[in-house]
């Protein structure tokens, strides 16, 4: 950990109960994350990225077999924290999150000027009138009018609810702003203005974001650094300036493959099987059974190599 390390992750597990058996669904999860600092978090669906936000923001639900491991926000341990503690001083206050499908996460029956407003009155006590005050400049910052502060969220685009969603959470600013999928379900044009949007965010502001997609093309305009989560584990974390061009892990070398590609003649690839169920995660290598280069120490399981300022998690660099 450095002096800029603003998050960092240690051995963080969470696992579910169910009627089918336990799934582990973030089973033993390391990477840090810098000040000021992008990193994107990819992978198929079910791998686990949203549980991971879950897990750092503990928002947890009553079917938790094991919630452990180690988080640190500025040097920070906040696992220890009860969760009192952690409302009061930690969610909301120096961690937010921008929800996958804003619709479900704003309340139908409040005005949306009111919800931003919230947290403010909630976690630093200001007066309705300045909280909303203070919601009218977060709506400028990020391309609301003004005049909706009075409105429902059934009244606005998905596109609009996604940028109310992200003023709630940039109202307290926050060190650090987890999002889930932000542009799910919007077309592509409003995509890329919330993409336009988020670096404009990054560069005038000290805040540093997770960010969750299956948008690996869109979101390389945003990120530092890209994590690429398989099955529970996260298996290569590269900066963005070799990982788009050079992944090292056979996994993300796939996913890369499978981006189509403007300016060249070949094919999207595809990455052949199922991912296994974690529930019944395989030992050794989670990614073997797909993995055209697995050899025979690819049973066990790997260790994570170091190359230049990457991580990778396979035998093919031990």
């Amino acid at each position: 950990m450095t002096e800029k390390t603003l998050l960092q992750v240690d051995q963080l597990k969470l696992h579910f109960k169910t009627q089918h058996g336990i799934v582990q669904a973030v089973d033993g999860v390391d990477f840090q994350l810098e000040s000021n600092q992008a990193v994107v978090v990819v992978g198929e669906s079910g791998c686990g990225k949203s549980s991971l936000a879950k897990a750092i923001l503990r928002l947890l639900p009553r079917n938790v077999q094991e919630y452990s491991g180690k988080v640190y926000l500025n040097g920070q341990e906040i696992m220890g924290l009860s969760e009192e503690e952690f409302r009061q001083q930690i969610r909301w206050v120096k961690m937010s999150l921008v929800p996958q499908a804003a619709m479900n996460s704003l309340n139908p029956v409040l005005r949306v000027g009111d919800q931003v407003a919230e947290p403010l009155m909630v976690h630093f006590g200001a007066k309705k009138e300045d909280a909303l005050e203070q919601a009218k400049v977060m709506f400028q910052h990020v391309g609301v009018p003004v005049d909706f502060i009075n409105r429902y969220a059934f009244e606005l685009s998905g596109g609009m609810r996604q940028r109310v969603a992200l003023a709630m959470s940039l109202a307290t600013s926050p060190d650090l702003i987890i999002l889930d999928e932000p542009t799910s379900a919007l077309d592509v044009l409003t995509q890329a203005n919330i993409f336009n949007l988020l670096k404009n965010i990054k560069q005038h502001t000290a805040a540093s974001f997770i960010l969750i997609t299956h948008d690996i093309a869109t979101s390389s305009e945003l990120a530092d650094k890209v994590a690429v989560m398989y099955a529970g584990q996260i298996v290569e974390v590269s900066d963005s300036t070799t990982f788009f061009s050079e992944p090292h892990h056979p996994y993300s070398a796939k996913l890369m493959a499978s981006v189509p590609k403007l300016r060249a003649n070949s094919e999207p690839d595809f990455i052949t099987g199922q991912p296994p169920s974690l529930i019944n995660p395989p030992t050794g290598c989670r990614f073997a059974a797909r993995c055209s280069k697995r050899f025979s120490k690819c049973v066990e399981e790997p260790p994570v190599t170091q190359i230049g300022n990457n991580l990778v998690k396979c035998w093919l660099y031990e």
